[in-house]
């Protein structure tokens, strides 16, 4: 079946208004929620099959914030879809005035290969509780996940609620030529362009989850052996194929070779003298990403690290120092486990190096100094980040996650999932009991009048 006759499918289901009512969008989360459970084994097989990701970070990283997310939305979700009363203005009175979410409709979700359940999931999530369809794009990248998505997915939910499309570049040009009502694309910033200009076509909103070169800073200030373990994690936490894994560091300089000690430290404590034989750490995807990222190793001098496999698309955990000007490692975002390190004098100089690229997805700041705090916060625009932590931001669903500029636009998680895949209607409700004269023509001696009320 091709996009345009699964859209027209999609469209009569929704015209037909299944999924709008609230009990419907409950049935369908806890039909989820229990798929999850029930097939929590065929998709930890897929994705070890795809980077041999290990079962305990699979369920951290991917079905665990999964099941948190849609216990979250069960709890909300009749509270979210009760129409919102606002404040009416004196020019209105009186009147009764409220907003009400609506479903956009048929909905398209992109999703990309690095985490592929949970990048494919959670924003489904949001857009069943909207009281949308979708169809469902996952990466052909990781093959064996797209496959257990797509039979899993089919045995649960009708194709014309929720379908699941296999295939590559040509199947995503064929998606995207369609006239959906939203689309919802996660991946680079090159193809969320192509996403965008064909989004363009229809006026069709879209949000779109990207990355870049997230950075994080390391103060004289900071508990440098806490700061080393937790960025050492965040890093290289699926072998740093994470779109807001600190992308490089900057470090002061007077602090440098202690915390770079702390930080190797760190690297044995999780995966051994030889992370090749530790069952908790993944591999790179493929052999094109292997290809990419063993070149950046030329572009500055190893610290630790540094060893590779091809023909296991392994990739130690890698320090680089002394970088290259010019070098591709701090011009495209690595995406794996290669962390380049520079060095700063005063915290003015790391942010103008931050704010010399494009705005990052996230930021870090591991410092006590609440001056330096606020400086990053005010000066640097990043889409979202921590303080003292990273990655984390991420496991709250109170928090907005989305980028700004090349690193993306919109957001979801939480409450702000519901609202991305929601139109918001606007109502004003007036009686008939008072119909005051004062906006009908003619108009001579009202002027002052109206500058009184509109002031």
């Amino acid at each position: 079946m091709d996009g345009k006759e699964l859209l027209e499918r999609q469209r009569t289901y929704f015209k037909s208004g299944a999924t709008k009512s609230v009990e419907f969008r409950i049935h369908q989360l806890k039909t989820l929620k229990k798929l999850l459970k029930e097939h929590e084994d065929e998709f930890n097989q897929a994705v070890y099959k795809d980077f041999k990701k290990p079962e305990l970070e699979m369920y951290a990283t991917e079905l665990g914030i999964l099941h948190n997310e849609i216990s979250y939305v069960l709890k909300k979700l009749k509270k979210w879809t009760k129409p919102q009363k606002v404040s009416g203005t004196l020019v209105n009175f009186p009147s009764k005035n409220y907003t009400v979410a609506e479903p956009y409709g048929s909905v398209l979700i992109i999703a990309p290969w690095n985490y592929p359940v949970q990048l494919a999931l959670l924003p489904l999530v949001g857009a069943i509780a909207a009281g949308n369809t979708v169809v469902l794009k996952p990466s052909e990248i990781t093959s064996h996940t797209s496959k257990a998505i797509k039979e899993i997915l089919g045995k649960w939910f009708k194709e014309e609620f929720i379908a699941v499309v296999e295939g590559g570049v040509d199947t995503n040009q064929d998606l995207l030529a369609q006239d959906f009502d939203y689309i919802f694309f996660t991946g680079s910033t090159r193809v969320g362009q192509i996403v965008m200009e064909a989004a363009a076509k229809n006026l069709t909103p879209v949000t779109l989850e990207l990355g870049g070169k997230s950075p994080c800073i390391v103060d004289e200030t900071a508990d440098l052996e806490t700061a080393a373990r937790r960025i050492a994690w965040g890093k290289f936490v699926n072998a740093g194929q994470t779109c807001v894994a600190p992308d490089y560091l900057l470090v002061q300089s007077g602090i440098r070779d202690q915390f770079l000690e702390y930080f190797k430290e760190s690297i044995r404590d999780f995966y051994g003298v030889n992370p090749k034989l530790s069952p908790d750490y993944p591999r790179v995807v493929n052999e094109s990403h292997f290809d990419r990222l063993n070149s950046y190793l030329e572009e500055g001098k190893i610290f630790c690290g540094g060893k590779t496999d091809r023909n296991e698309l392994y990739i130690e955990p890698t320090v680089l120092v002394d970088i290259k000007k010019g070098g591709s490692v701090m011009e495209e975002e690595i995406f794996g486990p290669i962390l380049p390190v520079l060095t700063y004098e005063e915290l003015p100089e790391a942010v103008n190096i931050i704010n010399s690229k494009s705005k990052p997805l996230s930021l870090y700041l591991f410092s006590k100094n609440k001056e330096a705090e606020s400086m990053i916060i005010e000066k640097c625009s990043f889409g979202g980040g921590a303080i003292n932590d990273v990655l984390a931001h991420l496991g709250n669903h109170h928090l907005p996650f989305g980028g700004v500029g090349s690193s993306g636009m919109g957001a979801y998680h939480g409450k702000q999932s519901f609202d991305t895949f929601s139109h918001t209607k606007s109502i004003m409700k007036k009686p008939f009991w008072l119909d005051i004269p004062f906006r009908y023509a003619p108009y001579k001696g009202k002027l002052k009048w109206i500058k009184r009320v509109l002031k």
